[in-house]
């Protein structure tokens, strides 16, 4: 059975566990109330027949009204008292009910994304070592010629820079989290550093078209290696999500009191009810065409971490016509 599966199963399970349990402890307290109720009453009852024993209701009419009136009065603030605490009851179990639900479902779904994740990443891992060591025991065993040599030696370039690439986002995501990151806050040129992650970007990717529009000296304070990260993330998520004829364009420019940088794509865009789910940790979309592509779920989640130790706003709208625009707007 999938892992998946399995832990649908198990919440499935759970739910139901839940909701008998739940409708358990209302009919008790339902039981509760009706069992007072009918002490109440029957204590009402006994007291007016000792009444009646006592006293005669025409002799005495006027004691006999009042004290009438007392067991009556009694009756009643029992069963408001009864009713009240009921209500009490009733209404911290919801509570306590709807907290316990939320909690379970939000453990299961954290677990169910931290499985895909460590799936994700054993493929990740497992796909670039595959490939170099492959590439090695071809060059090992047979005598190429340099041209050849060079072809594998560049594939396996690539597959180490990925390799690179997705070991720096977990280090630097466990690190940011458990806060063993120490922050440079230094003065850098952002717009040096966007044209080396471009620059970068086009001798991995040869086949892909990068368009910038570049505002020179464009100087803030941050960390170099968390806003390449930044900027790597943003135009990796657009090279993957995006047809390899279509361009990737990034743009930066500075105004009084703010810097944004933009990554725009012409993929197939993002929904509007998950423009801000992408931020989370783990989380994928989850159409097939998604499914189908690399990734761990944790690259925009850094890239929110990231822009938010900046004092910097990311967000993304759709790209007219279609795709998608990642921007951070930085505060100066």
């Amino acid at each position: 059975m999938p892992i998946n599966d399995a832990v649908k199963k198990k919440l499935r399970r759970a739910t139901i566990l839940y909701w008998m349990l739940l409708i358990y402890i209302i009919a008790a307290l339902v039981w509760w109330f009706i069992t007072l109720e009918k002490q109440n009453l029957a204590t009402k009852q006994l007291q007016t027949a000792q009444l009646n024993s006592r006293m005669d209701p025409v002799k005495e009419q006027e004691k006999y009204s009042s004290e009438m009136a007392g067991i009556y009065k009694e009756y009643r603030r029992n069963r408001a008292k009864y009713a009240g605490e009921g209500i009490v009851f009733l209404l911290l179990i919801l509570v306590g009910a709807s907290f316990v639900y939320r909690s379970v479902r939000r453990q299961f779904h954290i677990q169910l994304q931290q499985q895909n994740f460590l799936m994700a990443v054993t493929h990740e891992l497992k796909t670039p070592i595959s490939v170099i060591k492959l590439n090695l025991e071809t060059i090992q065993k047979y005598s190429l010629d340099a041209e050849k040599q060079k072809k594998l030696m560049a594939v396996m370039l690539k597959e180490t820079s990925r390799l690179n690439f997705l070991t720096n986002n977990i280090l630097v995501a466990s690190q940011l989290e458990g806060g063993g990151y120490k922050f440079s806050d230094e003065e850098l040129d952002l717009s040096d550093l966007l044209k080396d992650c471009i620059q970068d970007f086009r001798a991995r990717f040869p086949e892909r078209e990068f368009r910038s529009q570049i505002e020179p000296d464009v100087d803030i304070k941050g960390d170099a290696l968390l806003l390449q990260m930044l900027i790597n993330n943003l135009l990796e998520n657009a090279v993957k999500y995006s047809p390899r004829e279509t361009p990737v364009t990034a743009l930066l420019k500075k105004d009084n009191h703010t810097v944004k940088l933009q990554v725009i794509d012409e993929g197939q865009g993002i929904a509007d009810e998950e423009k801000k789910k992408v931020f989370s940790k783990f989380y994928r979309i989850g159409n097939e065409a998604t499914r189908k592509t690399q990734g761990t779920g944790l690259g925009l989640y850094l890239c929110s971490k990231i822009a938010l130790d900046h004092n910097a706003d990311i967000s993304v709208t759709n790209n007219i016509p279609h795709g998608s625009n990642f921007a951070v707007t930085f505060n100066l």
